[in-house]
């Protein structure tokens, strides 16, 4: 983690330059995982990046009831991963993230308490007017700067509930209030977005056409 005076926003061309040179990790195993797919989208304020996150509706039925998390959901026959994200923001929130920018994907989380395969595919928005239309399984949508979510006083281990079981799991305090902690699967590609930024922090991938948001970028998954 970083400190919280480093300048933290990024723009959408050094972000998708990152996603593209990371090594792409697939994690192997041997069961038969369901397949979900999330969205992490962006907007650049004045002086931070900020991560759009939901709250999940209150269900007894959702393992993930009142969560932080991204929009998403589990991957239809014939879908592929960006698809499914595409699709379930859409339903869920409102959003169509066809008028955004697609800036790549993070490897895969493999669940550790559930036996779930979920991508993340990252994107990034102009516009900061949008106005959410939410389903039944959303409570909230907000948005949190890079600089709160990099904030080592906010990183802690927090004491969750989760299947009738409690654990103590790592987390972040969001700056919002009444909202639990951040922990998880969300939690885990939030955490290895941030360490491909601090990449970027320490110079590793500055170049001199990093200044620019690009065209939209065309999909090339493999599934």
């Amino acid at each position: 983690m970083i400190s919280t005076t480093v300048k933290q926003s990024h723009s959408f061309q050094q972000i998708s330059k990152l996603l593209e040179a990371r090594d792409n990790e697939t994690p192997t195993d041997s069961i038969n995982r369901t397949r979900a797919s999330v969205a992490m989208i962006l907007r650049q304020a004045a002086d931070d990046t900020e991560i759009l996150f939901i709250q999940r509706a209150a269900d007894d039925q959702d393992p993930w009831s009142g969560h932080i998390a991204f929009p998403g959901g589990k991957l239809e026959e014939g879908e592929l991963v960006c698809q499914t994200a595409r699709r379930e923001t859409q339903e869920e929130i409102g959003i169509d993230l066809d008028s955004g920018y697609y800036l790549g994907r993070l490897s895969d989380i493999i669940g550790t308490n559930l036996p779930v395969r979920v991508s993340c595919c990252v994107f990034g928005v102009d516009s900061t007017d949008f106005v959410p239309k939410l389903s039944d399984e959303v409570s909230d949508v907000f948005w949190i700067g890079l600089t709160d979510l990099r904030d080592d006083a906010r990183h802690l281990l927090a004491d969750v509930a989760f299947s009738n079981r409690r654990l103590e799991v790592p987390a972040i305090t969001i700056p919002c209030e009444g909202k639990p902690v951040l922990w998880g699967i969300t939690y885990r590609l939030l955490m290895q977005f941030i360490g491909l930024l601090e990449h970027l922090d320490s110079g590793i991938s500055e170049s001199a056409d990093c200044s620019m948001i690009p065209h939209s970028i065309e999909l090339e998954e493999k599934d």
